[in-house]
């Protein structure tokens, strides 16, 4: 089961599409969608949760917890709006778009992808464009 919750006031309405599109995801990666809870958030919010679980005392727009057993992905994602927000002025793209790619990108991490070194990065931000239209092409419309 996917959820979607929320810690700060949003106009994002999750939608059983939003869904239905990050279970194809994992699918597409041959694993099987396991329960995922996304808490959309506020900075601090997050950076307490940087600074307590990761020793990272950073803002951050993303913070994925791995409960993955096997091939079931499943995991709890964490998401700044404010980042989400700030990042989609800095990269001149709409706030829905980026926070598209912010939560696809958290059930990538969660599809093992990581995005530590160039290489990864790369391979995590083609996966992100695959998803992105996938959404489009086939969720976008429901």
């Amino acid at each position: 089961m996917i959820t979607f919750d929320f810690q700060t006031s949003s106009n994002f309405t999750p939608m059983l599409s939003h869904k239905q599109w990050l279970k194809e995801v994992i699918r597409r990666e041959g694993l099987t969608p396991g329960d995922i809870s996304y808490l959309f958030c506020d900075d601090a919010f997050l950076l307490e949760r940087n600074i307590q679980y990761l020793n990272h005392d950073t803002y951050t727009d993303i913070i994925t917890f791995d409960r993955c057993v096997g091939e079931l992905v499943s995991g709890d994602i964490m998401i700044s709006l404010e980042r989400v927000g700030e990042n989609a002025r800095n990269f001149g793209v709409t706030f829905d778009e980026e926070l598209l790619r912010v939560i696809v990108h958290g059930t990538l991490h969660l599809c093992g992808y990581k995005d530590k070194s160039d290489e990864e990065a790369a391979t995590m931000r083609r996966k992100e464009q695959e998803s992105m239209t996938l959404f489009h092409e086939k969720f976008f419309a429901k």
